[in-house]
């Protein structure tokens, strides 16, 4: 037994020995054609030279984009930054094989530097970057197809339309082309155009797209454009890769827009603030440097542009105008309030306006009394009998008696007039709480009208458009996988 299991090990190392050898065996051979090949098919080839069999023939490029991330969008200096892959497809007939005669050799992958490639790049650079990274390997078939995919981060000049931020959408786009030759030496298209259209609908691929934290993707189209310029004859060939994106806006709501707004109703408070407080102008100038200081935050977000006034600038202009105008009011009202002291006379069309056209001026006053008259003619007496008696009265009283009395008389009158001040300085306090509660009404209204109008201005509020990397990007599929 032990003699048996001995023989099946030997026996077992000797199978396993003859695989691996012939395993070495073939990926030497597959090594050594593979070399064979790139030795053919290199050893004569120039890369200086386009790979046509004819000069009037032209090289079809085929081009594709992947999109993998927004990065970001600068809105100051108007930059898109994106991280793309750029696919590039053409036919090399000088690059062509018979897999038989190569040990089954199909494919090879060569520095793209040792063949040639078209010098396609982005024309709307911005950092003067215009072509991607070239270390990378281009992938050879057997039949001439050349696959070249170059990773790139572009920055790319983009328009920035601020009319509408933060509910706003921009589109930018990505232009691709030859530098140096024209249509009649490379044809350019799209990796999925049809003959019939110059127009790809969905232009860019998004699986591997990375969702924007900032920004949702509406559409990718691409379109191919053939132009003739002044300077020459020939066609110009180029691939516009349309973006057009659209701010979410939970971030802008939450700290721009919700604070503007409550700046914009702390404006009516200041007319709901008691006049003898002494705050009212205190608390007008504070909403006045707030808004200043949201004017200069707004200034280091969007470009300095003369195009179009943001939509968040409008709304604080309207508050930055409803708040200076609430400073000159409260001054105004202010003004009223204390013109009791100075012993000004309330103008009768005032008490006019206020009692017939807003409120009963009555309301809250203290009423008013008959003058006081404490040395009424004795004559005036109904009763004989009594009359008498009060007037051998009269002749009786002593001089400091009559004394007295002139002192009560004169109170007595000094305490009316000081009745009637009261009563002029009520009157003016009174006006200026009915004017305070009309322009509490009035702007309460206009912040609220304001508010709605000028935020509803927006079109993206009422924009139903489902964003279309939600559809076809990477992330959502991971999220249910």
């Amino acid at each position: 037994l032990r003699g048996d299991i001995t023989r099946e090990q030997t026996r077992s190392q000797q199978t396993t020995s003859s695989s691996s050898g012939a395993l070495v065996c073939t990926w030497a051979e597959l090594r050594e054609s593979i070399a064979v090949v790139i030795v053919v098919v290199i050893s004569n080839y120039n890369p200086l030279i386009r790979p046509v069999a004819n000069d009037s023939d032209r090289v079809a490029i085929k081009l594709g984009l992947k999109l993998s991330q927004i990065i970001d969008v600068n809105m100051k200096n108007q930059i898109l930054t994106t991280n793309v892959w750029v696919e590039q497809m053409w036919i090399d007939y000088k690059l062509v094989w018979d897999p038989d005669n190569y040990g089954g050799t199909k494919e090879l992958y060569i520095p793209s530097e040792k063949i040639w490639c078209p010098d396609i790049v982005l024309f709307n650079n911005a950092d003067g970057n215009y072509q991607p990274n070239t270390m990378a390997k281009a992938t050879i078939h057997f039949t001439g197809l050349i696959v070249l995919t170059l990773p790139a981060i572009y920055k790319s000049f983009c328009e920035i339309n601020v009319e509408y931020f933060p509910f706003d959408e921009q589109t930018c786009f990505l232009r691709f082309g030859s530098w140096t030759f024209d249509g009649n030496e490379v044809d350019l298209q799209h990796l999925f155009q049809e003959s019939d259209s110059d127009v790809v609908q969905v232009g860019i691929d998004l699986t591997e797209f990375h969702l924007s934290v900032e920004w949702d993707l509406l559409e990718v189209p691409c379109r191919r454009n053939v132009e003739t310029y002044p300077c020459c004859d020939e066609p110009y060939i180029d691939l516009t890769f349309n973006i057009t994106i659209r701010r979410k806006m939970m971030f802008y709501t939450v700290n721009l827009i919700v604070p503007t707004v409550i700046i914009c109703f702390l404006t009516v408070l200041v007319f709901y603030l008691p006049s003898d407080s002494g705050e009212k102008i205190a608390l007008s100038i504070n909403i006045l440097v707030s808004l200043s200081w949201f004017f200069l935050l707004l200034d280091e977000i969007i470009p300095p542009t003369s195009l179009a006034i943001p939509l968040i600038g409008k709304y604080l202009l309207f508050t930055f105008l409803l708040v200076v105008t609430s400073v000159f009011l409260t001054v105004g009202v202010l003004s009223v309030h204390f013109k009791g002291s100075s012993s000004q006379k309330m103008p009768p069309w005032v008490l006019f306006n206020l009692k017939f056209v807003f409120f009963d001026i009555n309301v809250g006053r203290v009423t008013d009394f008959s003058p006081v008259n404490i040395r009424r003619p004795l004559s005036d007496l109904d009763f004989p009998r009594q009359r008498r008696i009060f007037e051998n009265l009269n002749k009786r009283v002593s001089p400091e008696v009559l004394s007295a009395i002139e002192s009560a008389e004169y109170l007595a009158q000094h305490i009316s007039k000081q009745i009637d001040k009261t009563k002029e300085i009520d009157d003016w306090k009174y006006v200026a709480m009915v004017l305070d509660r009309l322009f509490l009404w009035i702007f309460t209204l206009t912040c609220c009208c304001g508010t709605v109008w000028i935020i509803l201005l927006a079109p993206s509020l009422t924009d139903a458009r489902i964003p279309i990397d939600q559809e076809l990007s990477r992330d959502k599929h991971m999220k249910w996988t």
